[in-house]
């Protein structure tokens, strides 16, 4: 699969990122890895150690929990990875890609310095 950084602009369209200073932007979009996910790819599974912070860009992918019959839908512009990182538990959910989907991630570190803070003024 190829490799390349996110952009700014690309972040900025997810709403959780958009108030986010210009240069902050730009420093998470370098530390951000896109990748393209074909349909039936999980791109985390529930149980795992959680390391990476995920955005949605293109596509749709299924969030599903054992013993919760349902399933969640995300789209571009919504986020998830974030519990795992923020309470240090193995990941909640599984991601699975619905239709060909584009992502991009971040690891611990700049998650740390760059995305905790947005949680902690909630």
């Amino acid at each position: 699969m190829p490799r390349s950084s996110a952009t700014a602009h690309e972040l900025n369209r997810v709403t959780l990122l958009a108030g986010l200073p210009g240069e902050t932007l730009a420093r998470l979009a370098k530390g951000m890895e896109r990748e393209e996910v074909a349909p039936g790819t999980a791109v985390v599974r529930e149980g795992e150690p959680g390391d990476r912070f995920y955005v949605v860009f293109a596509g749709m992918l299924a969030v599903t929990q054992s013993g919760y019959g349902g399933r969640d839908l995300l789209r571009p512009g919504d986020y998830f990875g974030e519990v795992a990182l923020a309470m240090d538990v193995p990941r909640t959910a599984t991601v699975t890609a619905i239709t060909p989907a584009v992502v991009a991630s971040c690891d611990r570190a700049t998650f740390d310095e760059l995305i905790r803070p947005i949680f902690a003024d909630d």
